[in-house]
């Protein structure tokens, strides 16, 4: 240990800090066709995923990623409860014209091998 280190304490990553909250790292990551060639549709959605997930406070909205011809891509969510948060978010997805037949895999702890997953369709 290191001087700075005895005088303030060892730096705690994101994951030892997450561990001593006893907050999980549960996601609901969501896979969809989109095949619109703009963004706004996209943005609208975000708009009110970030609202009902911050009404609620059942976690983030992390953002997205989308192809670059438009045809797919993904929402990423993020709560210490992977369920309560799908449950939460499921009716303004399915909202959406874009997301009919999408998939949501919930993911029940940590980006890790064994981790329990689900997937739904939305």
């Amino acid at each position: 240990m290191g001087f700075f280190d005895k005088l303030f304490g060892k730096p705690q990553t994101q994951q030892e800090e997450k561990s001593k909250n006893n907050e999980p790292e549960h996601a609901v990551i969501v896979r969809f066709d989109y095949g619109i060639e703009k963004l706004e549709p996209l943005h609208a959605l975000e708009d009110k995923l970030e609202e009902v997930i911050g009404e609620e406070g059942v976690g983030e909205y992390d953002g997205h990623e989308i192809a670059v011809d438009y045809s797919d891509g993904f929402l990423y969510m993020y709560g210490p409860n992977a369920e309560i948060l799908f449950k939460t978010v499921k009716p303004v997805l399915t909202e959406a014209d874009f997301m009919k037949g999408a998939k949501a895999t919930l993911r029940f702890g940590p980006p890790e091998d064994g981790v329990k997953e689900v997937e739904v369709e939305i």
